[in-house]
């Protein structure tokens, strides 16, 4: 079951998926493991929070009134997604496949979020409470009938566990899309990136739609950091990226290095930014995206509103303007 599982998911995306296992799979989900958490879903934000409602939920079959394509999510509306499979990836990471009409699109704008909630319980007043959590598919934003998200399940996370307890045939509530950056080919000559952990997952959409796009010449350099070679999401999709495209690069960096380790070791610093990413110029944007810990030291974090906020830390320091950098 999971080898044509992800055998389908290798037709459906190729950019997306072509190699990104290693051709590994196994008899069933539970034993499926990945060298290198092979790929991974996440937000672009790393926080939950908390939502009264009532449940406001529609389907697909009650919109997309209006001619022209189907598309699957509605921005105000909560739509339900049916859980058609599930996979373990890593230790900590499974793949979660949803399915829709497959007549219709997600409707997935580069690059941008869903929103996932689930309820927790019930407040005084009889009242529902929600936890709501963004995440950002893997699948390619123009597949049609279903999406895929990779998702880190932490031991105290109400909406990873949640996801976790999901058996195929489960619903979960989605609104979206949420857009963060709206990218255009060729919008700069050089993109950098920086990302921390399941921080990657904005930045995959916007490196994979600009190495579909034969018309698209930007250039991507990408800084990645996490803990040890063992937690790096996405490390062998990334490295088949960038020994087919000469147009991207990728360096990695981890905390806590192991004894044949050949990347970088520690935190981005100001070596790594100068070496690694464009240098400051009108022609640049650093995209950065990962844990606040990362942010504060990197960028200096969104404002309270969520808008970007001033430019501190390391981007600051090598010269670049807050008009060159952007915060998922």
């Amino acid at each position: 079951m999971a080898a044509t599982f992800f055998k389908r998911l290798a037709k459906a995306t190729p950019i997306a998926f072509n190699n990104a296992f290693g051709g590994q799979s196994s008899s069933s989900f539970t034993g499926f493991r990945v060298p290198f958490g092979a790929m991974a879903a996440v937000s672009g934000g790393i926080s939950y929070f908390y939502y009264f409602s009532s449940p406001n939920l529609v389907h697909l079959d009650q919109i997309n009134e209006q001619p022209g394509p189907k598309i699957a999510l509605s921005p105000d509306k909560w739509v339900e997604f049916k859980l058609q499979d599930t996979a373990r990836v890593s230790h900590n990471s499974q793949l979660f496949r949803f399915s829709f009409d497959p007549t219709a699109k997600l409707g997935l704008d580069i690059a941008s979020c869903i929103l996932t909630r689930a309820p927790t319980e019930l407040d005084p007043e009889g009242k529902t409470k929600y936890v709501i959590r963004p995440y950002t598919p893997i699948s390619d934003p123009d597949a049609k009938g279903y999406f895929d998200l990779l998702i880190k399940v932490y031991p105290e996370g109400k909406m990873s566990q949640h996801f976790a307890s999901l058996k195929p045939g489960d619903v979960v509530e989605v609104k979206g899309p949420i857009e963060k950056l709206r990218y255009s080919p060729n919008m700069k000559k050089h993109i950098g990136m920086i990302a921390g952990g399941t921080g990657i997952t904005p930045m995959l959409q916007v490196v994979e739609a600009i190495l579909k796009n034969p018309d698209d010449n930007t250039r991507v350099s990408l800084l990645y950091a996490n803990v040890s070679p063992d937690d790096i999401l996405l490390k062998q999709k990334l490295d088949s990226l960038a020994a087919s495209h000469p147009n991207f690069k990728v360096f990695y960096t981890v905390d806590n290095p192991s004894k044949n380790w050949r990347g970088g070791a520690g935190y981005i610093s100001k070596d790594m930014v100068m070496k690694g990413l464009p240098s400051p110029s009108d022609d640049t944007l650093i995209l950065v995206c990962g844990p606040p810990g990362m942010m504060k030291h990197v960028c200096g974090d969104k404002a309270k509103d969520w808008s970007q906020g001033e430019l501190t830390g390391t981007l600051k320091e090598v010269g670049y303007t807050e008009q060159m950098v952007y915060k998922f």
